[in-house]
């Protein structure tokens, strides 16, 4: 290449670099709607997994008239009950909760916790992308005087199950006396009670010390929590595989901003929303399988119940169901709204079996 050819080649290298970046800064620039999203979590959290594909999505399909910034731990609000403050007032504009999270402010939430009402994933998962999660969704709205709005409710590690420092866990009665951890809220409180157990509220960030000068014994968490906070390495030995709650993830958005929001925009949310559930639904199912592998590398013990001995969870648990239709706001309402809609995917599954086995 002579002289020339080089010098115009640098040229036109170098204007296609302006270009680019021109197009880039004008990208980012034409945004017309700023989101900022909250997670409480980490980068390996499930709920990060769910961010990631919102903001690619929800970019990508709006040709940048959305950008979202993602704010992962407590950089702009540190729990549940600020975080949604926060959402409230519209400092926050995307936050992710659990139920115990968010049962100050909206306790009938907390039916996502009630023990044994899902039977496995196909359940939970059909029942979240249904008209339970609408009903929700017009309730919180009309309790946060239409500002905050439930987009949609995925999973942030797989299934809740009672595990220990002390020894297998078969039945109810292997509970007796141990002091499990549990969030603040009611609910969680009553199960462990009614397994016999003692429940201790324990900030999750102190969840491991906990464990290591015995102020708790156990918790109710899934393998993917128990081997990221390294739980093992503090003396949690012993899980049962009981799968008394599906870990439901609440994703909030503020209402205003939504409604800002011409309707094309709105319905990327709105599919932008449905990736993340998706997202979120199969995380823990890939984490678990290499979480359940490390606890047995760390000396863990698995103990699966015999259908007999679910049924004696099951029977042990259900002072919770009644405690939660008499003690809480809109508590009957919804513990037969999950009932029938879980019975529905189950019969719907049923009915699915009896093509599809043949």
């Amino acid at each position: 290449m002579n002289v020339e050819h080089k010098m115009f080649a640098k040229k036109l290298a170098g204007g296609l670099v302006v270009a680019a970046l021109t197009l880039s800064i004008g990208i980012a620039q034409a945004a017309d709607f700023n989101l900022r999203a909250v997670a409480n979590s980490n980068e390996n959290d499930e709920d990060y997994d769910g961010l990631v594909v919102f903001k690619d999505f929800v970019e990508a399909h709006s040709n940048g008239k959305i950008a979202v910034d993602l704010f992962i731990g407590t950089q702009l609000c540190a729990n549940g009950t600020e975080c949604l403050q926060a959402l409230e007032d519209g400092s926050v504009d995307i936050y992710i909760s659990t139920s115990g999270g968010a049962a100050n402010m909206f306790p009938y939430v907390q039916v996502l916790d009630l023990p044994y009402l899902l039977r496995d994933d196909r359940i939970a998962e059909a029942v979240l992308m249904g008209d339970f999660v609408r009903e929700m969704r017009a309730d919180i709205l009309k309790d946060s005087d239409d500002s905050i709005r439930l987009m949609t409710i995925g999973n942030t590690g797989g299934w809740r199950n009672f595990a220990n420092t002390k020894r297998p866990v078969k039945q109810p009665s292997d509970m007796k006396g141990l002091k499990i951890r549990t969030v603040v809220a009611d609910l969680p409180q009553e199960l462990v009670k009614a397994m016999g157990a003692s429940p201790t509220p324990i900030p999750w960030p102190e969840l491991y010390t906990s464990f290591q000068t015995g102020v708790v014994e156990g918790s109710k968490n899934g393998i993917t929590d128990i081997m990221g906070m390294k739980f093992t390495e503090a003396g949690l030995k012993y899980v049962t595989l009981d799968g008394h709650a599906y870990m439901a993830a609440l994703w909030y958005m503020n209402n205003e901003s939504f409604l800002d929001m011409p309707d094309d925009l709105r319905r990327v949310i709105v599919d932008g929303f449905s990736a993340l559930q998706q997202a979120t639904f199969a995380s823990p199912k890939r984490k678990s399988i290499q979480a359940y592998q490390d606890f047995n590398k760390a000396g863990g013990s698995l103990y699966v119940p015999t259908p007999g001995e679910k049924d004696q969870f099951k029977a042990a648990a259900m002072p919770v169901y009644s405690w939660f239709e008499e003690n809480v706001k809109s508590g009957s309402k919804y513990y037969k709204l999950l009932v029938a809609e879980a019975t529905k995917a189950e019969q719907a599954i049923a009915e699915n079996y009896k093509s599809d086995l043949q």
